[in-house]
């Protein structure tokens, strides 16, 4: 297992309201209010009644003692904690569980870059023939086996394909997309959604853009990583 939550409670989901906050009541039968670390749409995962899982945080300073960490939807486990993405992708990389990325030395974090630099990649790999810009994409929607990024327009993910475009040749660029849910085996551009985004990722893989889409296992114990999942573009 590549991450192991800490202990979560189980409830179910009541409402999920201004973005941040979920309603939840737990199997105890209290009402809480947790922190939804979601603020996307949640298109699909977002199942009023649902099983869900929370973590509890004994931290004064915060407003919500609880977080959502993830949903049951038709008897899969989806993390919806989009706090989580990075840290595991930092995981698997100190690990060196992705072969294609090579050999590297150095992993950085939230390294700017960009024309404007006033972006920041969230990792930066160096030490190996080329330094490697690696961007993290979570996703959770899905159409039938197939996961989808992303679920609404992204100009902010539009700019991130056309800064990693501008990086190559001289370095490697990477788009890693991560499934935040096992059951889904395919992956592709959500072109019904934000077109712009799937027509810059095509030109990107064109032009040299690596793309790995990760399958991740999520159960209440933790989260295993599973491969990739084929690509369709």
């Amino acid at each position: 297992m590549l991450y192991t939550y800490p202990q979560l409670h189980s409830g179910i989901l009541v409402n999920r309201y201004k973005r941040f906050f979920a309603d939840i009541q737990l199997t105890t039968g209290e009402l809480i209010t947790a922190h939804c670390p979601n603020t996307g749409p949640m298109t699909g995962v977002c199942q009023i009644g649902a099983p869900v899982q929370v973590s509890f945080h004994d931290n004064p300073k915060r407003k919500l003692a609880y977080t959502w960490e993830t949903i049951e939807i038709d008897g899969v486990w989806i993390g919806i904690n989009t706090a989580l993405p990075n840290k595991l992708i930092k995981i698997a990389l100190e690990q060196y569980l992705f072969p294609s990325l090579g050999k590297y030395q150095t992993i950085r974090s939230e390294v700017v870059y960009g024309q404007d630099k006033r972006s920041r990649i969230d990792f930066l790999l160096a030490g190996g023939d080329r330094p490697i810009y690696l961007e993290v994409k979570n996703t959770t929607w899905s159409i039938g086996d197939t996961a989808i990024f992303p679920d609404t327009e992204t100009t902010r993910g539009q700019k991130h394909l056309r800064e990693l475009i501008d990086v190559m040749p001289e370095h490697r660029a990477v788009m890693l997309y991560l499934i935040n849910r096992g059951d889904k085996t395919k992956f592709a551009p959500g072109d019904t959604t934000d077109p712009v985004y799937g027509q810059l990722l095509r030109t990107a893989v064109a032009k040299g853009l690596e793309v790995l889409p990760c399958r991740f296992e999520i159960t209440p114990q933790g989260i295993a990583y599973l491969g990739l999942a084929e690509l369709i573009l």
